[in-house]
């Protein structure tokens, strides 16, 4: 019996689109990916200056590598056919008021340095560490796995056993706070979740696990960039068939009878069996489909916390900077008010905390001979007023605290490439909501079942995959999220 052939529209050439791409065309089915830009990676892109430099555009953090490693290997492929991945060491740098804590690649290392800052504190992070473990082993291969169309998924003997162990009813702030007492080592041990969107006390202490997939898996970086990982996905992708269409955004999708039948480009429509959108879940409902046909109305996501956005600037020096690590955390400030700031003020920060990047420590093709490749980020709260004067404001604030770090004078002199990004350019460039940067926070009130639903409860051939549903926002549970809503449009087809 000859199997059917389905035509499969992707909407966005991010990671979880690129993701339900391969696995859609691997089942065997015509697969066609329309971004609106004019190249793959949504926030993973990466641009090239004329004066030699090549910057990552979004992520930076190389974590949980063995979830991109099982990605590849599903399509028969390792990493290493597309980059070298480098061991960084220090991991990271966290910069306080009094002091730096550097954190080494080496485990043992890491147990030395927690208990030198707090007596016992090297024995509670194995006894952290083991506990990490065990939600990242069920979670990652488990839990966050599901398409969380019901509660019902998870009534499997496994995970009924692992329930009190995954700890989803309580608080990560307070988890942390049984191991350690130290405001720093908490601060350390905080800090992961802050790619989840919100503050330690609304995410659930199953989230200790991207702990485990940083500090103990270590912290890593592609040789070429973060994006050489978009390149390694497009590959696979063209090597399976399927067909990317690049400066083709989508003016709307077409339904008949209740199915999606087709997607309207330039006025013109071309006809699918089901449709995957990898854009922004809000922008998708209020702009591509018709109201009868959305899963939630506009006061649906006005009450949803949305993890923040960031004000990013692209820099480059025409010299060395010394005393400056691969990444480095500046928390010179309070963590909690800063975060208060972005979730319940909703304002530009008062005394905000920040992250470098600084990639051409460790790669010399990323910036020209004896120059410097920089990223500054800082993390705001979406939906605030954007200008080139409050931009500014803290770019002289970033680089003031960068120069005192780094023992430097007058960087500013030595910028020969700047370039600025915030709010106004994701809602221009992603059609992101509110300008958010990295989706949906995986709030207590906002995992699993509770995030927006992966399939359309309307149009039953049409899903959604990426940050803003199952399973949550970053580059592992996209790519995992990519892989749902293949496999779950496969089975209505």
């Amino acid at each position: 019996m000859t199997k059917i052939k389905h035509r499969i529209a992707i909407i966005g050439a991010g990671f979880s689109g690129i993701s339900a791409a391969c696995y859609a065309a691997k089942a065997g089915h015509e697969v066609h990916v329309f971004e609106k830009n004019e190249s793959a990676g949504g926030r993973a892109r990466k641009f090239s200056t004329e004066n030699g430099y090549t910057f990552d555009m979004g992520p930076s953090w190389y974590w949980m590598p063995d979830i991109i490693e099982n990605f590849f290997r599903d399509f028969n492929y390792k990493t290493s056919d597309f980059y070298q991945l480098i061991e960084l060491n220090p991991q990271f740098e966290m910069v306080f008021e009094d002091e730096i804590i550097s954190i080494p690649a080496e485990y043992n290392d890491l147990k030395k340095l927690f208990e030198s800052i707090e007596k016992g504190a090297g024995n509670q992070l194995d006894l952290f560490m083991e506990d990490a473990k065990y939600k990242y082993e069920v979670g990652m291969q488990d839990f966050v796995q599901k398409p969380c169309h019901s509660w019902f998924e998870f009534v499997s003997l496994k995970i009924a056993k692992s329930a009190i162990k995954l700890d989803l009813l309580k608080n990560f702030k307070d988890f942390v706070g049984q191991y350690f007492k130290n405001e720093k080592l908490r601060a350390l041990m905080e800090f992961p979740v802050i790619f989840l969107g919100a503050m330690p006390k609304d995410i659930p202490a199953l989230y200790s696990l991207m702990n485990y997939g940083g500090y103990k898996l270590g912290t890593w970086y592609p040789l070429g960039g973060f994006s050489k990982i978009i390149d390694g996905m497009y590959q696979v992708a063209k090597n399976l068939g399927v067909n990317f269409h690049f400066n083709k955004p989508i003016e709307k999708i077409n339904i008949e009878n209740d199915r999606a039948k087709s997607i309207s480009i330039n006025n013109k429509s071309i006809a699918f069996d089901g449709i995957i959108a990898s854009s922004d879940y809000a922008f998708t409902e209020s702009k591509l489909l018709e109201p009868q046909y959305t899963n939630y109305a506009s006061s649906y996501w006005e009450k949803k916390t949305f993890a923040p956005s960031c004000l990013i600037f692209y820099l480059g020096f025409n010299e060395r900077i010394p005393n400056l690590k691969h990444h480095t955390l500046f928390f010179e400030n309070d963590l909690n008010n800063h975060a208060f700031e972005i979730y319940e003020d909703k304002k530009w920060p008062t005394k905000p905390l920040f992250y470098t990047c600084c990639p051409s420590k460790t790669d010399n093709t990323i910036a020209p001979e004896n120059h410097e490749n920089v990223f500054l980020l800082m993390p705001i709260a979406t939906g605030i007023i954007d200008s080139e004067e409050e931009r500014e404001k803290y770019f002289v604030e970033m680089i003031e605290r960068l120069e005192k770090h780094t023992k430097t004078t007058n960087l500013k002199s030595k910028i020969d490439y700047k370039r600025s990004y915030c709010l106004n350019d994701f809602i221009t460039d992603y059609h992101a909501y509110k300008g958010n940067a990295y989706g949906l926070a995986n709030t207590l009130s906002q995992t699993a079942v509770l995030k927006p639903s992966i399939q359309n409860k309307k149009v039953k051939n049409i899903f959604y995959t990426g940050q803003l549903t199952v399973p949550g926002p970053g580059v592992p549970p996209s790519l995992i999220s990519g892989k749902i809503a293949a496999t779950e449009i496969l089975k209505i087809l």
